[in-house]
């Protein structure tokens, strides 16, 4: 019987296989993390100074590619869209508005839906853009 050998033995943590599963983790949440977003998809267009904007929280109103209407992530039928959008600003009569429509609309459904949401008792709607040469979503 050698007992005197155990003194040299060496115990030590291997962190390869933890290395492994934090890599494996990290990967699935950069690949899932895109689709967890809210709306429809929607094609922006093209602006020179997107990045400028300030960071609110503001009412999201999604013009689909079809014309349709989403105020944040429920769709909305036009003649219930001023008492929707009333509902989803609460109490505060500050709440900001924000319009994302898809690149390929005209602008008069864009425009259509700025006096819609004026006519719900919101003034300064924004624009959301994305900053010109970038790749959209779907690219």
């Amino acid at each position: 019987m050698r007992l005197a050998n155990s003194a040299s033995m060496q115990s030590s943590i291997n962190v390869t296989p933890l290395v492994d599963v934090v890599l494996v983790l990290l990967i699935i949440f950069m690949v899932m993390a895109p689709q967890l977003r809210k709306g429809p998809e929607v094609n922006l267009p093209d602006t020179a100074k997107p990045h400028e904007q300030a960071e609110l929280t503001p009412i999201r109103v999604s013009i689909d590619a079809s014309g349709g209407l989403w105020i944040d992530d429920a769709a909305v039928a036009p003649e219930r869209f001023s008492e929707k959008l009333r509902a989803a600003a609460g109490a505060d009569p500050n709440t900001k508005v924000v319009i994302q429509g898809d690149a390929r609309l005209r602008v008069g459904e864009i425009r259509r839906a700025m006096v819609a949401i004026e006519a719900a008792g919101f003034h300064g709607v924004g624009l959301l853009a994305e900053r010109g040469g970038a790749k959209t979503r779907g690219d």
